[in-house]
């Protein structure tokens, strides 16, 4: 009996090219560019700053969680939830940090906060 003898792969290395820079069309002298288009929100004209994002949604208690980025949150304040197919306003009942009811929430804690309408992870949560 012969034994055969194992060949090594020969790996190649692969190339990558940058990919090429599209032009963009030439225009006719004389036209103008088109206006961008402008979607009108429920919370337009509205002073809002972002405090947090929904990081999960419980639809069973209709619940989110919610990781606060910036600054703070208090029970009672007004909250406006934006999202690709979430949008309302909404004060805050009930709030609360590993299954302890809290009247206030802190800057990079996942809190628990009850809502009226779904929400999807992903969705903006600013104070009103």
């Amino acid at each position: 009996m012969a034994f055969k003898k194992k060949r090594k792969k020969v790996v190649r290395a692969r190339v990558l090219k940058a990919p090429k820079k599209k032009r963009a069309p030439a225009r006719a002298k004389g036209l103008k560019r088109a206006k961008k288009k402008v979607v009108r929100t429920k919370g337009e004209g509205l002073k809002l700053e972002k405090v947090g994002e929904v990081t999960h949604y419980f639809p069973h208690v209709k619940a989110a969680a919610i990781l606060v980025v910036k600054d703070g949150l208090k029970v009672g304040e007004n909250i406006y939830i934006k999202g690709h197919t979430t949008d309302f306003k909404e004060k805050i009942k009930s709030m609360q940090l590993d299954r302890v009811p809290i009247q206030e929430a802190k800057k990079a804690q996942e809190i628990g906060l009850l809502v009226k309408s779904r929400v999807r992870i992903g969705d903006t949560v600013y104070r009103v």
